[in-house]
């Protein structure tokens, strides 16, 4: 539970921060909001330096700083985290969200899990007004705390490409989708790569489809392990990655697909010898231009076809 290093990387691994709302989450936290009788229901997922809504009922979803989220102190046992009157807690008495908006009077919040046992969120009702929780009730959102972390864990098996490791292609435009999103709303840059391995015909051709498998895999794992936080890696297809740059400009973006490539052309694989692998990478900025995810991978893809027509084993923007 201390080992917040290993936590992080327990939340990270199910690549859910900062994506769209999910139907599978939003029924868990609608029954919740139900059952319990509460104006407010959330899943909060906590971060390094914050508290993130992957869905929020009755207030507006979003994030805040995790030194103001009552969900902080939620993570820091097992054991749910019982308010029954805010006013009368003199560790929230004074809280901004308790004497302001949204005036929180009686919160419950059960940790989210994970099966290695680290807790990377919490499954929360608030309410306006003092309430009496329950064992039953406390007992009743541990079991749905449990439910959406096997949601999640059910989501990583599905958005995940089982050859490469990647995310699929669904996965990934969801990805894309988030980052358009935060673009048209907070202005933040982000850059797309789309990423073909050059001349992949002729490995199956030559050498078999095996081969061809183990080319793909060592050019997935050469490509995430020179990804930054908050990068992502998609499988588009065939030979086909995608790479997401989160709060990238034009020249950062440049020098990490121009370190890929490299990354790439030095793979060797000892059962290939002789084979020398290479890729082509098309760069494209997220733009209000660009309208929708099918725009903006548009846009990538035209810089990839000019980064093979121009010789192939090059980066072009």
């Amino acid at each position: 539970m201390s080992d917040e290093p290993a936590r992080l990387a327990a939340l990270h691994r199910y690549q859910i921060l900062d994506t769209l709302p999910e139907g599978g989450f939003e029924q868990i936290t609608t029954l919740v909001r139900r059952i319990y009788g509460a104006p407010m229901a959330l899943m909060t997922l906590i971060d390094s330096d914050r508290q993130w809504c992957k869905s929020a009922l009755g207030i507006e979803p979003g994030e805040l700083p995790r030194d103001l989220a009552f969900c902080d102190r939620t993570i820091r046992s097992r054991d749910a985290l019982v308010i029954d009157d805010t006013l009368a807690d003199p560790r929230f008495a004074r809280h901004p969200m308790v004497v302001g908006p949204p005036g929180i009077r009686a919160y419950l919040g059960a940790p989210l899990c994970t099966p290695e046992g680290y807790n990377v969120g919490a499954l929360c009702v608030i309410d306006t007004r003092p309430a009496s929780f329950s064992e039953e009730q406390v007992a009743i959102l541990h079991g749905f705390a449990g439910l959406a972390v096997e949601q999640m864990e059910l989501r990583l098996i599905a958005s995940r490409d089982s050859l490469t490791g990647a995310l699929s292609r669904r996965a990934f435009e969801e990805h894309l989708g988030s980052a358009l999103a935060r673009h048209l709303g907070e202005g933040e840059p982000s850059r797309l790569a789309l990423v073909d391995i050059d001349h992949f015909k002729t490995v199956n051709d030559s050498h078999g489809h095996a081969a061809g498998d183990a080319v793909l895999a060592a050019v997935s794992a050469r490509l995430q392990a020179g990804l930054r936080r908050g990068d992502a890696l998609g499988r588009m297809g065939g030979e086909e990655f995608g790479v997401l740059l989160r709060d990238c400009g034009h020249e950062e973006a440049l020098a990490i697909a121009e370190r890929l490539r490299l990354a790439v052309a030095d793979i060797a694989l000892p059962a290939l010898p002789g084979v020398q692998v290479t890729a082509s990478f098309g760069l494209a900025p997220c733009a209000a231009e660009t309208g929708s995810v099918a725009g903006w991978l548009a846009a990538a893809d035209a810089s990839l076809y000019r980064a093979k027509r121009n010789g192939r084993n090059r980066c072009e923007f």
